[in-house]
Order: structure tokens, then sequence, then C-alpha cells
């Protein structure tokens, strides 16, 4: 499998680092697969590479958002140098699938902690409190709640929460469409072949707030859901999820979590939650 050296903005003024990439679906020689990674000063990670503010992969392969200074932080805790770092793209349908195989060692992809997903992973943190919302185009005041949904047609992404949501509870009669990413999803809304998506504000924010996109869209102002980010970890790895849970308080007690939060939901003029108590511990 080819790889690739990139260079990322480090957090906290860590300077830029080289990483090792591999395709989705892949492993790298740098990553391996199975075995304690750990151990050798290696990690592999997977994220998102398509949510602005949280985790995007942009021109010449460099990446940016809270999500990735967080996995950075508690990569940088867990004893690995950023060159011992392989990210991996991880979707929403396959976080789960990369954990049980044992192809990634954390997931940090906007991952809302459940019960269904507890039954097959485990969690740290929270490390974030998200809300879902509804994105529609700027000029359509026609929604503006819940309910307005079940005559829409309306896309999320397959595998997610906001989904979910909208099919049990918030809005069963509505046209739902799922995309693989949350990228095609914002394509069919501005290409008016649907009327609204649904997910969490975080997400949708950072969109708003791209240059291409300025004007074109807004956000309903919808607290449907409390969405609790946590960092995905294999079941069975009680002591790594220790150290990640001790990773990331450490994150807000000095000052690291609020400086990232700032810097990326800043510009999209987004309220963010301050950091949540760490519950998920045993």
């Amino acid at each position: 499998m080819r790889e690739r050296g990139v260079r990322l903005s480090g957090w906290s003024g860590a300077g830029l680092v080289t990483l090792c990439l591999v395709a989705a679906g892949g492993v790298s020689a740098c990553g391996g697969a199975g075995g304690d990674r750990l151990a050798e000063g290696r990690i592999v990670i997977g994220m998102r590479y398509d949510q602005p503010g949280l985790a995007l992969k942009g021109p010449g392969g460099r990446f940016t958002g809270f999500d990735i200074d967080v996995a950075t932080y508690v990569a940088d805790r867990l004893g690995v140098r950023p060159g011992g770092i392989t990210w991996k793209e991880a979707v929403s349908a396959e976080r789960e699938n990369l954990l049980v195989r044992g192809d990634v060692d954390l997931v940090v992809a906007t991952y809302t902690i459940t019960l269904q997903r507890k039954q097959k992973v485990d969690f740290a943190g929270p490390y974030f409190l998200a809300h879902q919302d509804l994105l529609v185009r700027a000029d359509d005041a026609s929604v503006t709640s819940a309910t307005d949904l079940n005559s829409r047609k309306l896309c999320s992404t397959t595998g997610s929460t906001s989904a979910q949501n909208v099919k049990r509870r918030l809005a069963p009669r509505a046209d739902l469409q799922e995309f693989r990413t949350i990228t095609e999803c914002l394509t069919g809304l501005e290409n008016r072949e649907v009327d609204a998506m649904t997910n969490d504000d975080a997400n949708l924010a950072g969109f708003t707030a791209q240059p291409q996109h300025r004007g074109k869209f807004r956000l309903v102002g919808l607290r449907l859901s409390d969405e609790r980010y946590g960092i995905g970890i294999r079941k069975g790895r009680a002591e790594l999820r220790r150290k990640v849970n001790e990773a990331l308080a450490r994150m807000t007690r000095d000052g690291s979590w609020r400086r990232s939060a700032e810097r990326h939901f800043g510009p999209a003029g987004y309220r963010y939650e301050p950091p949540p108590p760490i519950t998920e511990t045993g």
C-alpha cells in the first residue's frame, strides 16, 4: 500500500510534524495490524476527513480541526511522538468495525457515546458536548421545528445518531436520504435535491464558516439531542482507557482544550459547550 508523508500543524505550538497516512481499508507498514503498537511508540487513530472545524483533510493532505488536536494531544500523553501516528479514515458506519478488527487503536471522529455502541466497543471521555440541529438553505425560512421535517426531503450520514433520531422519534414520515459522507449530504442540499440536512451542530457550523459556503446555508438553531463525543477503544483495553481519560482531563486543565475550541469553532460563531465531565471509566 502506497504511503505519503504530509505536513500538519501541531497543537499548542508543537510545530509541524510528519504523519504517515494510509488509504482507507489498507494497512500501513508504520501502523501494522494487531499487536501492541503503543509499546513500539506507534498508534493508529480513526478520524474523519470531511468535517471542517473538527477534522478536515485540506489541500496537500494537511489536516486541521478540534478532533485532530484532541487526538494528537492524547497520543502525546500516551508516549507516541507525531511521527508514530497513522491516521485512518473512519466514516460513521465503519467506526465499530475498525475497532473490533483491531485496524485502529482509537477512534476520534465525532463519535457519540450510546448504549448500543457500548455493546461492541468501549469509550473514554466524553471530551465534547454537541447537539443535533438542522441545516437549510439560507433562503428557506419554512423549517422552524422538527415537525416540519415530516413533509421534507432530509439527508444525513449512514450510521450516524442523527439519522437514527430522525427515524425513531423526530420525524418518522420524513423522506430520509442517507449518504456515506456529510460532504455528499451538503452537496445534495446545495443542489436542492434535499430540503434540509441533520447532523450535530458542531459539524454543521463548520460548513457555514467555509469561504465557499458563506451565505448559502443557515443553522435552524434547534437542540434536538445531546451528543457526547467519546474516544472509541476496543473492548478489554481498560488500561488504555484510563490513560486516555487522564490525557483528556489534563487537556482541560492546562487550557489546551479551550484554546483549540476557540481556534476552530470561533470563526463559525459557534457557541460550544464547556468540556463535559468524564464519565466513561468502567
